[in-house]
């Protein structure tokens, strides 16, 4: 199988300049295009896949600031690698540029080995970013094939994601605990992946003994997550999310402030869902039950009680925040995928069953 070389974009407004980056990069093989504008080398990101774009800071139009914000921001070009070549060199400038989005910054002159090795170390950190990123959503995907199998539950995982995100920032987490419960969300029953079927869906109750199987699932959706080491903190989530206050949930029995505080925070918003949706043996319960069933299971510590009266205080004074809009999965990439899954026709399969949650 041929390797694929790596492909670059220069951009600069100078031809000359242009011809002398390439000149340099000449020995390192790389497949090269040019820009002669920042709007030129928009639309070529846009119709093109590059391994590193190389970018003077100083262009007429859209100048090099401008395009990294515009790259970042509107094209969502998180990972492409961005070096800036410039003369600029004061600690401001630097500054500026990386604020910018930026990747890396090399001052003129610079000479041909260092250009070389820096391109180098910007796309092998790129590769394995997108391997990392291409193994989660494809965990997402898996996630959402447990999902699909449960017509009844509808758009689960999109609305637990939508609401520990509104909770998450009424109680003030910080940006990685609100990423962990937007993961959390779609995660966290993906290891009923390794429960058969004839239990998952089961039409009907399940006995003692496929209890005991059903509720493995928390341990398995935890091997699943844990090897990644973005996962470290969902995988509180996905293994503590059926733990109880009062030390009667499962897989750990954990009481109290022994469950991680994210399953904590998100177990309230799972009950929330369940009670407040539809299932197969009951209609969507009004708010006010809803309401007083959550205090009642409170009451009862199953549920962090601090935890609890803030969640209930949205639900009563915010209740519209809650509700999931129609753009707020619209880039899902885990969705894409799914979609992709689902177009082989392997979902294809008896969805007729009674809900399975506790």
């Amino acid at each position: 199988m041929t390797e694929t070389l790596p492909k670059i974009l220069i951009v600069d407004d100078m031809a000359t300049n242009r011809a002398l980056v390439k000149a340099m990069l000449k020995p390192a093989n790389f497949l090269i295009d040019e820009a002669a504008s920042g709007e030129e080398a928009l639309d070529m990101v846009v119709d093109n896949e590059y391994d590193a774009i190389l970018l003077d800071v100083l262009l007429p139009g859209i100048d090099g600031l401008q395009f990294c914000h515009k790259l970042r921001q509107e094209l969502h070009q998180t990972l492409l690698p961005v070096i800036m070549l410039t003369a600029l060199s004061s600690p401001d400038d630097i500054v500026n540029g990386m604020a910018a989005g930026a990747t890396d910054y090399i001052t003129k002159p610079f000479n041909g080995a260092e250009l070389t090795a820096r391109i180098h170390a910007a796309i092998d950190h790129k590769h394995l970013t997108d391997r990392l990123d291409d193994t989660e959503s494809v965990l997402f995907a898996l996630a959402r094939t447990v999902e699909a199998k449960d017509k009844t539950t509808g758009d689960h995982c999109d609305r637990l994601t939508h609401m520990s995100q509104v909770f998450g920032h009424t109680l003030g987490l910080n940006k990685e605990e609100l990423h962990c419960l937007r993961r959390g969300g779609v995660l966290h029953d993906i290891g009923k992946l390794g429960i058969p079927d004839s239990i998952l869906i089961k039409d009907g109750p399940l006995t003692d003994e496929e209890w005991k199987i059903m509720r493995q699932h928390t341990v398995i959706g935890e091997q699943l997550c844990a090897p990644l080491k973005s996962m470290r903190h969902t995988v509180d989530i996905v293994r503590a999310h059926h733990e109880k206050w009062n030390g009667s949930g499962y897989p750990d029995g954990l009481q109290g402030r022994k469950i991680p505080l994210l399953a904590r925070v998100f177990q309230i918003v799972d009950v929330f869902d369940a009670l407040s949706s539809v299932r197969p043996y009951k209609k969507a319960f009004p708010l006010e039950k809803t309401i007083n069933i959550m205090e009642s299971e409170t009451k009862k510590q199953y549920w962090d009680p601090e935890l609890m009266a803030e969640f209930l205080n949205i639900v009563r004074t915010r209740h519209d925040e809650l509700m999931i809009s129609e753009t707020t999965v619209a880039n899902d990439r885990s969705l894409q995928i799914f979609a992709q899954i689902q177009g082989t026709g392997a979902l294809d399969w008896d969805r007729n069953k009674s809900d399975k949650t506790e």
